[in-house]
């Protein structure tokens, strides 16, 4: 990432820090700023010292960076610029957008991920933005990973017993009846056989 991959993205031209206006800032609203060492144009090492942003343009790089007042990075910024040379050589560029913290950690996180480390003025902070992994493991609220479950081993089904069922066997067809002895009513009510016949009583 350069001053030139920046411009690509949507930044104005760059314009020298030490004949920056009022009137060549844009107004009150939110911004990414850039601050590039010209000299460092066109060469491998990126010439990008600093990333920043403001909701207040004017009061951050006149009153911050050329005035020296804010926080502890503008008066580095501030030192930079008149002790160490580089009001000659800097410029300024910027973007605007609803969100400059997230564009302005975004920037970050691409500026790290090509040269290792961010830009020289930047406070080395811990980034917010993170980016897309996979959902890591719960915690537990002391710090502690929280065992994933083990899986219980599926135990095979026990086999249903069926009902023994008895085997039905073919029924025999029944045999006719065997002759029974006639009881001695039967036998009384019979007519007697031929050889059986008594002779008749004259």
């Amino acid at each position: 990432m350069n001053s030139k991959t920046l411009m690509e993205t949507g930044f104005s031209e760059w314009v020298p820090l030490k004949t920056i206006t009022l009137s060549n800032l844009p107004a009150n609203q939110g911004i990414v700023i850039a601050i590039v060492d010209k000299e460092l144009e066109g060469k491998p090492e990126s010439d990008i010292l600093y990333i920043g942003r403001t909701k207040k343009p004017g009061k951050r790089i006149l009153g911050g960076y050329l005035g020296g007042y804010g926080g502890k990075n503008a008066r580095k910024i501030n030192q930079m610029l008149l002790s160490e040379g580089y009001l000659e050589k800097a410029t300024i560029g910027w973007i605007q957008t609803d969100k400059p913290r997230i564009m302005q950690e975004e920037l970050l996180i691409k500026f790290k991920e090509d040269h290792g480390a961010l830009p020289a003025w930047n406070a080395k902070k811990k980034l917010n933005v993170k980016a897309k992994k996979a959902p890591l493991e719960p915690k537990t609220s002391k710090g502690v990973k929280k065992k994933a479950p083990t899986p219980k081993a599926k135990t095979a089904p026990k086999p249903t017993r069926k009902a023994k069922t008895s085997a039905t066997k073919p029924v025999a067809k029944s045999e006719a009846p065997a002759k029974t002895e006639m009881t001695t009513e039967e036998q009384a009510g019979a007519e007697p056989t031929e050889g059986e016949k008594t002779p008749a009583v004259k």
